[in-house]
């Protein structure tokens, strides 16, 4: 009796590698936020805030990189989550409070701690609604409170000025405290906030701004290069400066969402 044929050996699917690669960009941005709180414990300041872009702009690709690659996944986005507290929340909050805030005993540690909790009450809000139905800012192309980038950013802000303009003022560390509490206070309600603000990837550019644009895109990133505690203290005025520009064009979207259609 002849012995029955060997079964044929299964072989388990792997992952793909495209997606791995936004991941490992995603964990990129994870350890230079890590990465900038060993250079604040060092008081290597300048350092520190670097390590905070670098993680800002990592984490602005990891998504658009995923998408090309078609390797967006539920663990892409949960890691993003927790890379995005970590690099923008409790490493901000840990620099600033080191910087400044540690001079204000017992209220300086409070308001660090406001940064980054507010930070992980958006992600979760952020992450709660990520499949819901009901989302009247992102139907008109607006965000929900300002991104956990853009308020590590805001929050760094004095320490953009600082490294820009080093005015005396600021080396005085009760002014300097006195003068970051308001600025991390603010930025921490409007991350927890419902405030509507814009969304960059909704916005349109229009044909005949294409060339501008562009030319601004490259005169911005040469800013950046050459000089970028001042590029980085003009582009945090004009994100706030574009706040209430953006709760004005929201209610004008709203408004006409809720139009009744001339086809009804």
């Amino acid at each position: 009796m002849s012995a029955p044929p060997p079964s044929p050996r299964v072989r388990k699917a792997g992952i793909p590698m495209r997606a791995l690669i936004p991941n490992a960009v995603t964990v990129l941005a994870l350890c230079f936020g890590l990465t900038a709180v060993r250079f604040a414990i060092a008081a290597e300041w300048e350092k520190a805030v670097l390590a905070i872009i670098v993680a800002g702009v990592l984490d602005g690709i990891d998504g658009r990189i995923a998408r090309l690659l078609k390797g967006a996944s539920r663990f892409g986005a949960e890691l993003d989550s927790l890379s995005d507290l970590t690099a923008f929340g409790v490493a901000p909050a840990l620099i600033i409070y080191l910087w400044a805030l540690q001079h204000v005993p017992g209220v300086g540690w409070v308001i660090a701690l406001a940064h980054a909790v507010t930070c992980a009450l958006r992600l979760a809000r952020f992450n709660a609604q990520i499949d819901g139905d009901e989302q009247p800012h992102k139907r008109a192309g607006f965000l929900t409170g300002i991104p956990a980038p853009v308020g590590a950013a805001l929050s760094l802000s004095p320490m953009f000025v600082a490294f820009w303009l080093e005015p005396a003022a600021l080396a005085d560390l009760q002014i300097r405290a006195a003068v970051v509490m308001p600025i991390v206070i603010a930025v921490s309600l409007m991350m927890a906030s419902s405030l509507p603000t814009f969304a960059w990837g909704a916005v349109r550019v229009r044909p005949a701004w294409r060339l501008p644009a562009l030319a601004g895109v490259g005169l911005f990133a040469g800013s950046l290069f050459s000089t970028p505690w001042m590029t980085l203290t003009l582009l945090s005025l004009a994100y706030i400066l574009s706040l209430p520009l953006a709760l004005r064009s929201y209610a004008r979207a709203k408004a006409r969402m809720a139009e009744p259609s001339p086809l009804a």
